[in-house]
C-alpha cells in the first residue's frame, strides 16, 4: 500500500487499482445475523451482555475483512452499530479500525459528524487525527477518512478539512443520501437550485485544495445510488471528488443505476455494500447454495459478484 502521507485520494485510486475493485465493504454487524459458530467462543461472557456481543462483533469483522481483502481494498464501519454496546462497543470499533489497516485496507469511519466549530475540531481529531495528554501524543481512532454532516455551515465543516490536509486523510461530505425521504429536505428549491446541488457545489469548493496527482481531491461525497437520475447532475457538479455511494445490494440499486457515478477513466466512485456482503448466507441464490454454515464462502462470493457487476459497466 502506498505511503500513508501521501493525499488520501491517491491513495484511494492506487488501492482501487491494486484490488482491481471499487467496493466499499461496510462493517455494519447485525448481532442477531452472526453466526452462532463464532458467539460460541464467547460463551463464557454470555453473563456481561454488552461485552459479549462486542468481543463477537470483533471476532466476526476480525474474519470478514480476512475474508474481503484480497478482492477489495476498503472498508467502512458504521459507528452506530458499535456504539449501540457502549464503551465496549466503541473499544470494537477502534480495534476493528486497526486491524483492517494492518491488513492493508483503507478504512473510511463512517460517524457522520458536523458541529459548531470547537466541538468539530474535537470531533477532526478524535477520528482523523491526534491528541496530546501531558506532551504524550495518542492516536484515538487513526481513520483513513470519515464522512461529514455539512447541515451547519462551512465554519463547522472547516476543522475537518484542516485535519485532513494536516494528516493527508479524507471527507465524505453529505451530499445527496440513500434513505427513501432524503428529498424531504435535500430536494428543496433554493432560488433555482436543489439544496443538495448547492451543498455540492460547495463540496467542489471545499475540495479544490487537496486534489492528489491522479487529478481526485481527498474531499468526496456521499451520494446514494437509490437517486440515479440526480447521480448524473452531480457527477458534473464534482468532478474532481470521489464519490462514496451507498444503497447497492439490499437497499435495492443496481451496477446499472451507478454507472454514471464514474468519470471517463473509470474511476471517481466507491461503491458500498453492507449486509449483502457481510450475511449474504441468508440470501439467494448464497442462502440455497450455501446457508449458515458456510456463510464465509457466501460472503466471498457476493463480494467477487459484485466486483464483476462493476467492472462490466466500466468495460
Amino acid at each position: 500500500m502506498s505511503n500513508l502521507m501521501e493525499n488520501f485520494a491517491d491513495r484511494l485510486t492506487a488501492s482501487v487499482y491494486e484490488k482491481k475493485s471499487c467496493v466499499v465493504v461496510g462493517l455494519d454487524p447485525y448481532f442477531k445475523l452472526i453466526p452462532d459458530t463464532i458467539k460460541q467462543q464467547f460463551s463464557n461472557l454470555y453473563s456481561n451482555a454488552l461485552e459479549y456481543a462486542s468481543r463477537v462483533i470483533l471476532e466476526f469483522n476480525k474474519q470478514v475483512i480476512d475474508i474481503i481483502a484480497p478482492y477489495a481494498g476498503i472498508v467502512k464501519p458504521q459507528i452506530a452499530f458499535y456504539e449501540l454496546y457502549g464503551w465496549q462497543g466503541i473499544r470494537t470499533y477502534g480495534e476493528t479500525i486497526q486491524y483492517a489497516k494492518q491488513k492493508g485496507l483503507i478504512v473510511i469511519g463512517d460517524v457522520k459528524r458536523g458541529d459548531v466549530p470547537s466541538t468539530a475540531e474535537a470531533y477532526a481529531e478524535a477520528h482523523l487525527g491526534q491528541v496530546v495528554v501531558d506532551n504524550i501524543i495518542e492516536t484515538p481512532f487513526s481513520s483513513d477518512a470519515i464522512t461529514v454532516n455539512p447541515f451547519l455551515g462551512t465554519d463547522s465543516v472547516q476543522p475537518f478539512i484542516q485535519a485532513a490536509k494536516k494528516y493527508q486523510k479524507g471527507l465524505f461530505i453529505l451530499v445527496k443520501t440513500s434513505n427513501p425521504l432524503s428529498g424531504e429536505f435535500q430536494d428543496l428549491t433554493c432560488g433555482e437550485k436543489k439544496l443538495h446541488e448547492i451543498i455540492a457545489e460547495r463540496t467542489h469548493e471545499w475540495g479544490k485544495d487537496l486534489v492528489g496527482k491522479g487529478g481526485y481531491s481527498s474531499i468526496g461525497a456521499v451520494v446514494g445510488a437509490t437517486f440515479p437520475h440526480e447521480l448524473s447532475t452531480l457527477r458534473k457538479i464534482m468532478p474532481a471528488a470521489y464519490f462514496l455511494v451507498p444503497g447497492y445490494g439490499t437497499q435495492g440499486a443496481t451496477a446499472k443505476d451507478i454507472a454514471c457515478c464514474f468519470n471517463s477513466d473509470g474511476l471517481g466512485a466507491i461503491i458500498n455494500a453492507s449486509r449483502s456482503i457481510l450475511y449474504a448466507y441468508n440470501t439467494s441464490p448464497w442462502k440455497e447454495k450455501y446457508g449458515i454454515g458456510s456463510w464465509k464462502e457466501a460472503t466471498r462470493e457476493s463480494l467477487m459478484k459484485m466486483n464483476e457487476e462493476i467492472r462490466k459497466i466500466l468495460s
